[in-house]
């Protein structure tokens, strides 16, 4: 058990960990920040490159196959480079690449540079994470992980508004642009301060030592899996899914299925696997990796069909509907610290991961009981509840995922970790656009179902419609079928909205499924994490 404690021993000790802490989220906050931010750009970016709004929504998913890919080989990546030069090497990457997508010119250079930016992106969180770990006592990774969920958390909810702002104001080639001083900025402060600790060293002497056997099946097989996943998670809905007339969908459903399993069965049996699976094996880390998965696809699944409906059904701009989603922010805020303080007083981190989805499902159902009544002010506050809730969940699982991992597969345990959490977010996503479009045609062919002329309720709305529209053309004709259009309107307009509150009240019934998970988790203690390395 003695080698649970190498992480206190650190090259720099005498560098302050909050200093560290505070340098090493801002690229963290950077790279989540883009997964969102130009997600409300994408009509202008398409307009701007002369290209359709269903080929700009590959500026998305070229990010999220890229940083699909390296996520889960960054532990491999920063063993043998230095989780130092790791670091570097992403800030400064992401930061050109994010320069570079500024100045494309057509869509095909855009996805270019964002399959470079994903690359070098998904570094970031993993290392970021890695070294609040080591910076911070076992007992006081709580408050760690307090702060890179500020930066997590944060970074989507200020997106879509941030990224409203930036392109209304100004041009969406500021929405990458806006990387490059922060980025410049993130990589002197870390050049300057960020050391090694003592057995990062030592692992990377005894690598080097080693014939480089590079695993380059795992890879090609880690590539098909990521991107068939991420390109089906994006298309399969304009595609039919498993009903596309081009086998599109089927093809690589096929390919992700034996891809994933050939995977799997490799990267077990190879000696110096490019991905590591074997921090699944520890009980708490797999049931915190369920949990964030799941977290995180409800985060981005009520903060995509959130906007949508204050847009489509409310004429919300992109700005106001930002601006509306903003004071979520606060729930984090608010959450954060005492979360940290709750971790470092030894609360158990599995009372406050139960405590945390509880409140989502409250948030979740409080946003299925709306109407197209409600104020502004009635949409902010089940969304503060929804994202305290998260902010609850989030430093809790962090720790307990790594409490009883050895510091040897931690790099692989963050990589996959982070890859889940990402993932995540691609599946609420797709979900809810799935879950939306088809009970819109529910509701919109169950509402038909009754209107009808023999309807008191139907012909009394078209006697006073057709009246309204007689006085403003003095065309009868016109008049009847401009009421008839009106009443079709009405239809659709109740249908959508009840689409989207069948979405919110099925988030909050499947924020209650990681509470299984929570039960089978061990005894999640800052304390007890203490007393072992100790041992």
């Amino acid at each position: 058990m003695t080698d649970l404690a190498l992480p206190a021993t650190r090259s720099r000790a005498d560098v302050n960990p909050w200093l560290v802490a505070g340098i090493v989220i801002i690229p963290t906050f950077m790279e989540v920040l883009d997964t969102t931010i130009a997600v409300v750009a994408l009509r202008y970016i398409a307009g701007g490159l002369s290209a359709t709004v269903d080929d700009g929504e590959w500026v998305i998913t070229s990010y999220l196959a890229a940083n699909a890919v390296i996520l889960p080989i960054s532990g491999w990546l920063s063993a043998r480079l230095g989780r130092r030069n790791y670091f570097l090497l992403s800030i400064a990457v992401f930061t050109l690449a994010s320069g570079l997508c500024g100045m494309a010119t057509s869509l095909g250079q855009l996805i270019v540079f964002r399959v470079l930016q994903g690359l070098a992106g998904g570094g970031l969180q993993p290392s970021s994470q890695g070294v609040l770990l080591d910076a911070f006592p076992v007992e006081k990774q709580g408050i760690a992980m307090t702060l890179f969920g500020l930066a997590a958390l944060l970074a989507p909810v200020v997106g879509p508004t941030l990224g409203g702002w930036i392109t209304d104001s100004y041009s969406w080639r500021w929405v990458f642009y806006i990387n490059v001083p922060v980025g410049l900025l993130a990589f002197a402060a870390c050049y300057a301060m960020l050391r090694d600790p003592d057995y990062l060293v030592k692992q990377r002497t005894e690598l080097r030592k080693q014939p480089l056997r590079f695993d380059g099946l795992g890879l090609s097989l880690l590539v098909i899996v990521m991107v068939s996943w991420e390109v089906v998670l994006s298309k399969g809905q304009e595609w039919d899914w498993l009903g596309d007339p081009f086998w599109r969908v089927q093809t690589l459903a096929v390919f992700f299925i034996l891809g994933l399993i050939a995977l799997i069965f490799w990267e077990l049996r190879h000696p110096n696997p490019v991905v590591n699976f074997r921090p699944l094996r520890e009980r708490n880390f797999a049931a915190c990796c369920v949990i964030i998965f799941c977290a995180f696809a409800i985060l981005y699944a009520a903060s995509t069909s959130l906007p949508a409906l204050l847009q489509s059904l409310f004429g919300y701009d992109a700005l106001s509907a930002g601006l509306v989603m903003s004071p979520a922010g606060f729930g984090a805020l608010l959450a954060m610290p005492f979360v940290g303080r709750a971790l470092g007083r030894g609360a158990d981190a599995r009372w406050l991961l139960a405590a945390g989805l509880l409140i989502m499902a409250i948030g979740n159902y409080w946003m299925s009981q709306m109407n197209l009544d409600i104020s502004p002010g009635q949409v902010v506050w089940p969304r503060v509840m929804l994202v305290f809730g998260l902010s609850m969940c989030f430093a809790p699982a962090n720790v307990a995922a790594y409490l009883y991992t050895p510091p040897l597969l931690r790099g692989a345990a963050v990589g996959l970790l982070s890859l889940l959490r990402n993932e995540g977010g691609s599946v609420g996503t797709s979900m809810a656009q799935t879950i939306q479009e088809r009970r819109d045609q529910f509701h919109i062919l169950r509402l038909g179902e009754s209107l009808d002329s023999f309807n008191a309720s139907v012909a009394s709305f078209l006697a006073q419609a057709r009246g309204v529209f007689l006085q403003q053309s003095g065309d009868p004709a016109a008049a009847q079928q401009l009421a008839w259009q009106a009443l079709d309107n009405l239809r659709q307009q109740q249908a959508s909205s009840l689409a989207y509150f069948d979405v919110f009240w099925l988030l909050a019934v499947v924020t209650l499924a990681p509470l299984l998970m929570v039960l089978l988790m061990k005894r999640s203690v800052a304390e007890k994490g203490a007393r072992i390395g100790a041992e």
